[in-house]
């Protein structure tokens, strides 16, 4: 395992791109957990988001790990020109005449997504808990860890998230393509997600779409990014504006969701190692 690692720094130490990705991802992931104490002018109205409860326990994970989490693209882009650069610069096939066998490098290439997503997450995890421990209006012990499993819920969706990256970057080889593929897969996940939507809704009363939209399980929120997105709920609810139009946050712990993006995950890595096997490189 030290061995693949060493290999994936030398790999990349010297490779502009990864370096200046990595640089913008962490400098911005700081600059955003600290959003909560700038004001915000939105039409003539003040908003302070850590007033607004960003920073106060239990609530804080939610909002730190969703904010944050929408800059995933930044690794992602990490690791996919990463991958690709390993096929456009035939650096893999050499690493095959030297010994590296197919197993190994989508080993070293998991380790360099749990490596980054290790460390992201654990970078999350410090600055949210000094900022709510310095910001937050509530600081009971039973408080403040109640949400902790969004931590979790954040590792394991960057994980699901770069895993689907590398298989894409395998099956397509450049990152030009691999990004065409990904919106393509995102695009196409929200028709299918409307068209199921709006079949369901079709003969439903106002007054109760709602509620269904709330309390039905739709086999569109299973897809890769759908599974993905349901880990971490927008927080927007928990708002204390939000509490004052009566807006309540109601939360179940999306264990189906997780399963689903475990199960994704072992189909990317082990749909990675196939296509090397089966491509004659």
């Amino acid at each position: 395992m030290i061995r693949l690692l060493k290999l994936e720094y030398l790999k990349n130490l010297n490779y502009n791109p990864f370096r200046i990705f990595a640089g913008l991802y962490f400098i911005v992931l700081i600059l955003l957990l600290f959003i909560g104490l700038i004001n915000f002018d939105l039409a003539g109205l003040k908003i302070n988001l850590k007033e607004q409860g960003m920073y106060d326990f239990p609530g804080i994970w939610n909002f730190t790990t969703y904010i944050v989490g929408l800059l995933k693209i930044f690794l992602g882009c990490i690791i996919v020109f990463s991958i690709c650069q390993e096929f456009s610069n035939r650096m893999f096939k050499q690493n095959i005449i030297d010994g590296l066998s197919r197993e190994e490098f989508v080993a070293s290439k998991l380790l360099t997504i749990f490596v980054f997503t290790g460390f992201s997450t654990l970078i999350v995890f410090i600055i949210a808990f000094i900022l709510g421990k310095s910001y937050s209006t509530t600081q009971e012990n039973d408080l403040i860890f109640k949400e902790i499993y969004f931590i979790f819920n954040y590792f394991l969706k960057l994980f699901t998230f770069f895993s689907f990256l590398m298989f894409l970057s395998v099956l397509f080889r450049k990152s030009i393509f691999v990004f065409l593929g990904f919106f393509m897969i995102w695009f196409v996940e929200g028709i299918l997600s409307g068209i199921e939507k709006f079949s369901l809704m079709n003969n439903v009363a106002p007054k109760e779409q709602g509620k269904i939209m709330i309390d039905h399980v739709f086999l569109t929120d299973y897809l890769p990014l759908g599974s993905m997105s349901n880990l971490i709920p927008s927080p927007l609810v928990r708002t204390n504006m939000a509490k004052m139009f009566g807006m309540e946050f109601k939360f179940e712990y999306p264990i189906e969701s997780v399963i689903a993006c475990i199960i994704w995950s072992v189909i990317f890595i082990a749909g990675s190692y196939w296509i090397l096997r089966k491509k004659d490189w």
